[in-house]
């Protein structure tokens, strides 16, 4: 990297914009750089009362928060490796990324908290509560324990005095190759995949992001993407915190009218968004504006023609609070016919590419280098290739190689194995082809994972093995149909005859299956209906079942 470390630009940021607002959460506490500064001291402190050394992972469970944020950077900048978590994972899937992950102290939200079974994560040697709340008189910190801290007896309850600007530094001296996060894209036992990211490749997202948008210091930034994902995380936290921008943090993730609202309070400069919401403000302009008679009218008419799409740019502009300079859309592919309208109406926006196993960014273009159909341009830290004898032509697997790209999958050498080659060549499990300039053109997926509402991975085999544990269900085959998932489950039809079931039985039955099975998932991918299927699945000699052979089935 050249020089360039994460945790040097994170301080660098931090002296240089001391008294500047750093971090808010919406409607409550604001910190400024000099109190995050204190913050992460405090922190530091107590990860060494801790016994907490170089190396250990720190588990961090919650919504959107500025004291998220100030754990994230106290760890990495401790020499400590962060493990974010998902607050929409479901008990036990958080239980056992923090056991898999090796975590040796959890930062929880307080909601979040009350699902934690203590007993259940063994290795965790500490509690804390992210929200802020009543100074814990014990520690001298605004995180309260969970529990009693038995090992903190005999030392001093404070990191004596008040940070200056001066002595204020880091007391890791992490290397570029060390560990700084792993990021779990699943939760459940056995489809567990940690994502280790190292300093290095947080560095090159922050710094190319650095490099191509168009933030400056004091810049307004709206964080709507959850943190856990490595998109938000690093686009709308790090980022703009080495920039000396003020992020404001929405919470929970919230509906469109409440981000709209969100948009006009804040003002951002800058905007990064998933596709659906762009979708549904698109729609929502769309249908008021030009569903009016005389517009329709107009339309076909060139002079008012232009003038709609002014008038059109400018109301979108409104939406996003009046001050945007940049609307970056990522995480999901973007519906075309949006693509074209913003393109049509000159609305300043760019389409990246990325995934979490780099860390996440693989391609981006600024909006007037933009290309229609594009996932944007190779960014200079990787090497892509399509895994095809033309690339430019015949559609193959997208590879890319670089210094983002992951260390590999923690504790998995399998799955690294069957992703990353000896030479470093990671398999996006993506198929596209590639223009003389490099810019990216996806054309699908060849893995089985299904692409969330909100650019979250949604693996099917997880929701066939919780579905396959249900009442009277044989096998099942999930799949994604028009942004839905649908079940396909093959009946136990053996017992449903000794049970004498007919089938409006069985589809009852299915119906309360449904039900059972979306209680033990993430609210963002629910099974929105169980097809029953006349026979078994044709299967591989391992027994799994031919996924190629029922796509045609599936989608009809």
């Amino acid at each position: 990297m050249q020089g360039r470390t994460i945790n040097g630009l994170v301080r660098e940021s931090i002296i240089n914009h001391w008294d500047h607002p750093a971090f808010s959460d919406h409607n409550g506490q604001t910190l400024c750089f000099c109190e995050t500064a204190e913050k992460i001291r405090q922190l530091h402190y107590l990860f060494k009362q801790h016994k907490i050394e170089k190396g250990d992972k720190i588990a961090l469970l919650g919504p959107n928060c500025a004291n998220w944020a100030v754990v994230y950077l106290s760890a990495i900048s401790y020499g400590a490796v962060i493990v974010p978590i998902l607050p929409d994972f479901h008990a036990e899937d958080i239980h056992h990324i923090i056991n898999h992950s090796d975590s040796v102290a959890l930062f929880v939200s307080e909601e979040i908290s009350e699902t934690i079974e203590e007993e259940k994560i063994r290795k965790v040697r500490a509690i804390f509560l992210l929200d802020s709340g009543k100074r814990d008189e014990y520690l001298g910190t605004d995180y309260n324990y969970l529990f009693d801290p038995k090992l903190l007896k005999g030392h001093s309850r404070n990191a004596g005095n008040p940070v200056t600007r001066e002595e204020f530094n880091f007391p890791g001296n992490a290397a570029g190759n060390d560990l700084a996060a792993i990021v779990y894209t699943s939760g459940t036992t056995g489809f567990s995949k940690g994502v280790m990211l190292s300093h290095d490749s947080l560095a090159a997202n922050v710094v190319y992001a650095r490099e191509r948008l168009q933030l400056k210091p004091g810049h307004t930034v709206l964080s709507i993407l959850p943190l856990a994902h490595a998109f938000g995380c690093s686009f709308e936290f790090l980022y703009p915190f080495t920039l000396g921008c003020h992020v404001t943090f929405l919470g929970k993730i919230p509906s469109p009218k409440i981000i709209i609202n969100a948009f006009r309070d804040i003002r951002p400069s800058i905007v990064f968004s998933v596709p659906l919401i762009i979708e549904k403000i698109h729609k929502k302009i769309v249908n008021s504006f030009t569903g009016k008679k005389t517009v329709k009218f107009l339309a076909g008419i060139p002079v008012f023609d232009s003038l709609i799409n002014i008038l059109l740019k400018k109301k979108l502009h409104r939406i996003f609070g009046g001050r945007l300079i940049e609307l970056v859309i990522g995480g999901a592919a973007l519906n075309p016919a949006v693509e074209q309208f913003l393109h049509k109406i000159g609305f300043p926006f760019a389409v990246g590419y990325g995934m979490t196993e780099c860390g996440p960014l693989i391609s981006y273009s600024r909006f007037y280098e933009h290309r229609l159909g594009s996932a944007g341009q190779t960014i200079r830290f990787l090497e892509a290739k399509i895994d095809s004898e033309d690339p430019y032509n015949k559609i193959g697997e997208i590879m890319v190689k670089g210094v983002n790209v992951m260390k590999g999958y923690y504790k998995n050498d399998e799955a690294t194995g069957s992703v990353l080659d000896p030479e470093g060549w990671l398999r996006t499990g993506d198929l596209g082809v590639l223009d003389a300039e490099n810019f990216i053109y996806i054309k699908g997926r060849s893995k089985n994972v299904i692409i969330g509402p909100s650019g979250q991975n949604i693996y099917p085999e997880e929701i066939e093995n919780k579905l396959n544990a249900l009442p009277f269900v044989q096998e099942s085959l999930v799949s994604g149909e028009s942004g839905k998932i649908v079940a396909f489950v093959y009946p136990d039809f053996e017992l449903a005859d000794e049970k004498k079931l007919n089938e409006n039985d069985l589809q009852k039955i299915m119906e309360e299956n449904r039900q059972a099975v979306n209680a033990m998932l993430p609210a963002y991918s629910p099974v929105s209906k169980i097809k029953i299927a006349p026979e078994g699945f044709m299967k591989t000699p391992t027994k799994k079942i031919k996924r190629f052979l029922y796509e045609s089935y599936m989608k009809n």
